[in-house]
């Protein structure tokens, strides 16, 4: 399993530019013959840069920049079969956004090729904070 978490104030994660999600397929693989019958193909290995290109998709309707950027995405965990969970937060509890930007992030993932499952867990623990968002969306925002 790959599990990825950013420390509070730190971006520990790769950067990745978002005209580098791939959409093309895969090549096509076949399982092998046995004497006792054909194996099933291997699974599709999760790409967990993938992952975090299309979650770069989803911006906040109140803020142009991408949640990502914004660190509202605290962990991404990449299980062997293809499920993807995410833990995020929002900016506030009583976000307006509340609702369609988890869903949002689900429905992203799920178009990422191997990505069998989508759990999206909102979670407060840690608050989220301005020191959370990386440097170019403190840029973008006239924050630094």
């Amino acid at each position: 399993m790959q599990r990825s978490r950013a420390p509070p104030g730190k971006r520990g994660w790769r950067a990745v530019s978002e005209d580098s999600v791939t959409t093309t397929a895969a090549p096509a693989t076949h399982g092998a013959w046995t004497p006792e019958g054909e194996t099933p193909p291997p699974q599709q290995r999760v790409d967990e840069d993938a992952v975090i290109s299309v979650i770069k998709t989803v911006f906040d309707p109140e803020i142009p920049v991408d949640i990502y950027e914004l660190g509202l995405i605290y962990a991404i965990e990449i299980a062997d079969d293809g499920k993807v969970k995410v833990e995020m937060t929002l900016t506030t509890p009583s976000c307006p956004s509340a609702q369609e930007l988890p869903s949002q992030v689900e429905e992203s993932v799920r178009l990422v090729p191997g990505v069998t499952d989508v759990e999206v867990e909102v979670v407060w623990d840690p608050p989220w904070d301005q020191s959370r968002m990386s440097e170019d969306a403190r840029l973008a925002l006239n924050m630094y």
